[in-house]
């Protein structure tokens, strides 16, 4: 399936970056090392499994995959989805050993428990499914 490439010379399209809704539905945009702690710390305190997407408005595959991300984000509401882009998180980005995107981290308490590279739909749903069915309360 696709991906792109993390890579700063990747042509920018700034009037394609606003055709897409990259976190729309129950998606939280990261801005902040801050902001990610503090969901990261609300997930655990309510026992919330975190999706998270590291993803670029310049990416044609990050670009697919994103409104369906926000359609399982209302879907699934038992678990927090959160979005980074990797061109404002930067550094950031880089400490997750991103290579391509978009990727997804599937944490617990914090932990990587999962990761999908790719913009692969029956992929990402199948594990969220696997994810979500192991939840000792399904909440949807």
């Amino acid at each position: 399936m696709g991906n792109c490439v993390a890579n700063k010379s990747q042509a920018k399209d700034s009037d394609s970056d606003h055709d897409v809704e990259f976190a729309a539905g129950n998606v939280k945009l990261i801005t902040t090392k801050e902001a990610w702690d503090q969901y990261l710390e609300e997930a655990r305190r309510d026992g919330k499994i975190v999706i998270a997407n590291f993803s670029a408005t310049w990416c044609g595959p990050c670009k697919v995959i994103a409104p369906y991300y926000c359609e399982l984000s209302e879907k699934y509401t038992s678990m927090m989805f959160l979005l980074v882009d990797v061109d404002e998180l930067t550094e950031f980005s880089t400490s997750w050993d991103i290579k391509a995107t978009p990727t997804f981290f599937f944490l617990k308490d914090g932990q990587q428990v999962d990761k999908l590279v790719g913009a692969n739909k029956p992929e990402l749903q199948k594990k969220i499914v696997a994810i979500n069915d192991s939840l000792p309360e399904c909440k949807q």
